[in-house]
C-alpha cells in the first residue's frame, strides 16, 4: 500500500491559496516505468497546437460533462481502462489501492468529501513542448484531482502545476520532483493551471481522480 503510507506518512497540507496536500514516493518503480514507457501521440505531428485545456481536438467539453468516451480527445489522451490495463498492470495495482475503503475513507476525511460511492480515474499523461494549462476550477464531479509526477528526464522543478489566487495571479508553484504529488477537491476558488514553460524533452505525469460519474474503477 505504497500510496496509501504515502499519505499517511509522508504528506503536508497547505492552505494557501487553497486547502491542499503534497506527499512524497507514492509510486513504486514498476508504476514509473509504465508511465515512463506509455505510448502518448506528439501532439505537434498532428499539426495541432495545445490550447491551454488537456483535450485539444474539440473534445474537452463532452468530457467534463461525464461523458465515458472523452469525445474525439480520447486519441490524445491515456485513461487506464480495462481495455488496456494488461498494457499498465502496476498502475492498476495503484487504482485497486485507490479503490480500496481504507484508502478513499483516509482521503475522504482530508477533503471532507465522502468518496464512498464514487469512481476512480486515472490518466498518463506526457506533455511536450508548447503546453500550458489555463487556470481553471474543476468542475465539481471531480471530487479529488491532484497529479503525480515522473521526472526522470532532468526537467526543471519549476514545471509543477501553477495556483492562482482569485485575481488569478500566480502565487504558488508545486515542485516537479520525481514520485511528487498532490492532491485537493474541487471548490470555487481552487484556481490551478500552468504557465507556458521550457519543456526539454517531456513532462511525464499521472493524473488522479476520485470522480462522480462511472469509470471502470468503482470504489469497493
Amino acid at each position: 500500500m505504497k500510496f496509501l503510507n504515502s499519505i499517511k506518512n509522508k504528506s503536508k497540507k497547505y492552505e494557501f491559496p487553497f486547502d491542499h496536500w503534497e506527499y512524497s514516493e507514492p509510486l513504486t518503480e514498476d508504476a514509473v516505468d509504465e508511465i515512463v514507457k506509455a505510448d502518448i501521440p506528439d501532439v505537434s505531428k498532428f499539426n495541432l497546437n495545445y490550447d491551454g485545456t488537456r483535450a485539444i481536438d474539440g473534445g474537452a467539453a463532452e468530457f467534463r460533462k461525464g461523458i465515458a468516451s472523452g469525445g474525439k480527445a480520447i486519441k490524445f489522451r491515456c485513461f487506464v481502462n480495462k481495455e488496456n490495463s494488461l498494457k499498465f498492470p502496476n498502475l492498476v495495482k495503484l487504482i485497486n489501492e485507490l479503490q480500496s475503503k481504507e484508502t478513499y475513507e483516509r482521503i475522504s476525511k482530508m477533503i471532507n468529501k465522502d468518496l464512498s460511492n464514487s469512481y476512480v480515474r486515472l490518466e498518463v499523461i506526457c506533455d511536450r513542448e508548447g503546453f500550458w494549462l489555463k487556470p481553471h476550477c474543476d468542475i465539481k464531479e471531480k471530487l479529488m484531482s491532484g497529479l503525480i509526477f515522473v521526472n526522470k528526464t532532468n526537467e526543471s522543478e519549476n514545471l509543477g502545476t501553477d495556483f492562482y489566487n482569485e485575481k488569478l495571479e500566480r502565487v504558488k508553484t508545486l515542485p516537479y520532483k520525481h514520485n511528487y504529488g498532490y492532491l485537493f477537491t474541487s471548490g470555487p476558488n481552487t484556481w490551478h493551471g500552468m504557465e507556458k514553460k521550457k519543456i526539454n524533452k517531456e513532462r511525464r505525469c499521472i493524473q488522479v481522480n476520485y470522480v462522480t460519474f462511472p469509470t471502470d474503477w468503482k470504489v469497493k
